[in-house]
């Protein structure tokens, strides 16, 4: 099954940690087939040369996917080289809660005119 839509999300540089500016905390409001929020942590690294960056990322969303309500964790993984992207979003291995259990998946995410659109190929199995 996929569902689309769009998010909207919000920063909040880590405070206790002075030393590395790339940790911080963020939260998303989904829309679409997708309505809920998540909440996250996010380490990244930028680095001298322009366009080039890696991040990693935890968030755990709750709400409805599809009309099926539960909670799911997703984890991300973002490399740029130099201005060419690699992104994988996966679902946490049994992470999803009530109508949500067995869930499965991977979304892609693209930012068009500042707006982040969604894309989640998923399977719930019993």
């Amino acid at each position: 099954m996929i569902a689309k839509g769009q998010f909207s999300i919000d920063f909040t540089p880590a405070t206790d940690d002075p030393i590395d500016a790339g940790r911080m905390s963020f939260s998303k409001t989904f829309s679409g087939d997708i309505s809920g929020t998540s909440q996250g942590q996010m380490l990244s690294k930028r680095t001298a040369i322009a366009n080039s960056a890696a991040y990693v990322a935890i968030e755990s969303f709750t709400g409805v996917i599809d009309g099926l309500s539960g909670e799911v964790s997703l984890h991300h993984t973002g490399v740029m080289n130099r201005g060419a992207d690699t992104l994988s979003v996966l679902v946490v291995p049994d992470s999803g809660t009530e109508k949500l259990s067995g869930i499965s998946g991977v979304m892609t995410i693209k930012i068009a005119a500042g707006v982040h659109h969604y894309n989640f190929d998923y399977a719930i199995n019993s």
